[in-house]
């Protein structure tokens, strides 16, 4: 079997052009993809690091970050729009996306909210108009996202995104029936997540000579 984990959080605007990208990657793979919406700022915080990483940034390299981000978007032909509230909190938008069942659909609606309408998904509004939308009951999921067992499952994603070493979005665990578990970072590495589905090793799952039996 062949499967992707996506781990994203919707504040990364990486993780949204990623997943403009990934149902195509794992279509033509013929793989499994498995959605795995997480708190970014409770992975920051876990490995005791800024919880806006832009913020401290050089200058140079913050404006390079924007031009990067923008690149890719008319690269894949895809809108990206800045909110002018960026970042949002988006605890409300993954406790709802697990409340719906249908982590795809709510997924990209509430990406296209943050990141092509530049909404603020930490509005309850927002949320609900943008699930309303995608064809679900967003007053409902927007209740939901407040049941105690919806919060521990978003407390759970989180320390599985930890426990596979994820430290940041977008991340790829990809499993083959050759590779256990080859994990990638940002939407520029679908070249290497395409290449393990399709049957490469990469080299840290590959046998030392010495480890070889003739």
């Amino acid at each position: 079997m062949k499967r992707v984990v996506f781990f994203y959080d919707f504040s990364c605007p990486y993780a949204y052009l990623a997943h403009t990208q990934i149902e195509a990657v794992t279509r033509r793979a013929g793989a499994e993809l498995v959605w795995s919406p997480f708190l970014l700022g409770g992975v920051f915080k876990a490995l005791g690091v800024p919880q806006v990483p832009a913020e401290g940034m050089p200058p140079a390299k913050a404006r390079h970050n924007d031009l990067d981000m923008h690149r890719w978007a008319d690269h894949w032909g895809v809108p990206l729009r800045m909110p002018s509230t960026h970042p949002n909190r988006t605890v409300l938008a993954l406790r709802a996306t697990l409340a719906s069942h249908d982590l795809p659909r709510a997924s990209r609606a509430l990406f296209d909210a943050y990141w092509v309408q530049s909404l603020d998904v930490s509005q309850p509004s927002i949320v609900r108009d943008a699930l309303d939308g995608a064809g679900l009951d967003g007053s409902a999921l927007v209740a939901r996202a407040d049941d105690p067992a919806i919060k521990d499952q978003l407390r759970q994603h989180t320390d599985t995104a930890l426990a596979a070493g994820v430290f940041g979005a977008p991340a790829f665990l990809v499993t083959t029936p050759s590779v256990s578990g080859a994990l990638f970072w940002g939407q520029d590495r679908f070249d290497l997540v395409e290449r393990t589905l399709d049957g490469w090793i990469p080299p840290e799952f590959r046998a030392a000579p010495s480890e070889v039996t003739p």
